[in-house]
């Protein structure tokens, strides 16, 4: 009989799957993973409540309004850091809760979903720092040996440099007085400050990939990337370009009618012709007419690929109109950033990416949007310097 319920959860939950389906297998834009995720997590909560409320409790009503939160706040901006923070206290909050919920009600399906949660952590574990440097060099090394050798595809192995030395920092520090490894601290305290916000920012990018724009766009923003040789388009151009070519067929071929391709990237000193116009030659010879394809020559920054693509839309719908901009997915979620501060409401789809690049890729992304909030981060890393420093000095003044 205990198990009577957790049966009609079963039983409800997967004709509620089916019906989905069924449903959005109708229409023009089915986005099924999506609506079966929505039906997932509503048919769990009520269950949860339910659940609960046999003890008299309403513990629940705690995570659910910080998942509202968060909801409300992603969906009134999707390109705001502030929402994977929120994400992430939801998180916390949810996993405190299937804690309590499990003392109180003994319930198999919470059991289940602890046990998850808690083989995730374990797995999180095991990818210890140890783990982690490892991965970091032998990723450093992939991509020192398929990419050019810049600062920016080096990210990776200096990440792992650094968490080197302070894997070792007990034994390197040993020799010294005390007051120097109190101001060590500075090391280990800004860069857990910094991993804090580099989670935020990877659970709101990862988010952000879910986004589905409908199919009644009028634009599609392809941001540019440089080209190979100077005149070429290169393989991460081409998977832009390509993901917007790809969204121009389906919506066709829901409605019936196409948005226009807007190719925006200028002349790079390297480069014997603006970027657009590489672009607009490959989306030419992948099958999409002339007519269809509009150019912003104009442009060195994603900034200015939004600036300028705006006035691109505006002179041609001043009336108002629809848009979305195409890039690789490690990058939409700072362009959706640039595109607020460029005043273009617009979402992103993002192109795929080779796995051995990605982790490059998002430190990259990381690192420059601390430089779009570097006043924020330079107050807080210089209040931990400050802190360290006058311990440093107590420490000596004591000894």
């Amino acid at each position: 009989m205990a198990f009577t319920p957790l049966l009609i959860f079963g039983i409800i939950y997967f004709l509620g799957v089916f019906v989905v389906q069924k449903y959005r297998k109708q229409k023009d834009d089915p986005d099924i993973f999506f609506f079966e995720t929505c039906w997932t997590i509503f048919a769990l909560l009520v269950y949860l409540a339910i659940a609960e409320m046999r003890t008299g409790s309403f513990f629940i009503l705690f995570p659910v309004a910080l998942g509202s939160l968060f909801l409300y706040a992603y969906r009134r901006n999707k390109h705001r850091l502030i929402n994977g923070l929120l994400f992430n206290v939801f998180i916390l909050s949810f996993g405190g809760y299937l804690i309590i919920n499990l003392f109180r009600t003994e319930d198999v399906l919470v059991g289940g979903l602890l046990a998850v949660l808690l083989a995730i952590f374990l797995a999180v574990l095991l990818f210890g720092l140890v783990t982690l440097i490892v991965f970091l060099y032998w990723n450093s090394l992939v991509v020192f040996r398929r990419e050019s050798h810049s600062i920016a595809n080096l990210l990776t192995l200096i990440l792992a440099v650094v968490l080197t030395i302070y894997l070792f920092s007990d034994v390197l520090l040993h020799p010294f007085p005390q007051w120097v490894r109190v101001l060590f601290g500075i090391a280990p305290v800004s860069l857990f400050y910094l991993f804090i916000v580099f989670l935020n920012f990877l659970s709101v990018s990862l988010i952000y990939q879910f986004n589905h724009p409908r199919y009644d766009q009028d634009f599609i923003i392809v941001l540019g990337a440089g080209l190979i040789n100077g005149t070429t388009v290169s393989p991460l151009l081409a998977q832009r370009i390509n993901k917007a070519i790809d969204f121009y067929h389906l919506q066709f071929k829901a409605k019936k009618q196409a948005p226009r391709l807007l190719m925006s990237g200028g002349q790079g000193s390297d480069e014997k012709v603006p970027e657009a116009i590489a672009m607009k030659e490959y989306a030419i010879a992948q099958g999409i007419p002339e007519g269809e394809i509009l150019v912003e020559t104009n442009s060195t920054t994603t900034l200015e690929n939004m600036q300028f693509s705006k006035e691109v839309m505006d002179s041609l719908k001043p009336k108002g109109y629809k848009a979305i901009f195409s890039s690789n997915n490690y990058h939409i979620f700072r362009a959706g950033l640039y595109a607020d501060q460029a005043g273009v409401k617009a979402d992103g789809i993002g192109a795929h990416t080779a796995f051995y690049y990605l982790p490059n890729a998002f430190l990259r992304e990381f690192v420059a949007i601390l430089f779009m909030h570097k006043k924020r981060h330079i107050i807080v890393v210089s209040g931990i310097i400050i802190f360290y420093i006058l311990a440093a000095l107590l420490q000596l003044y004591l000894t």
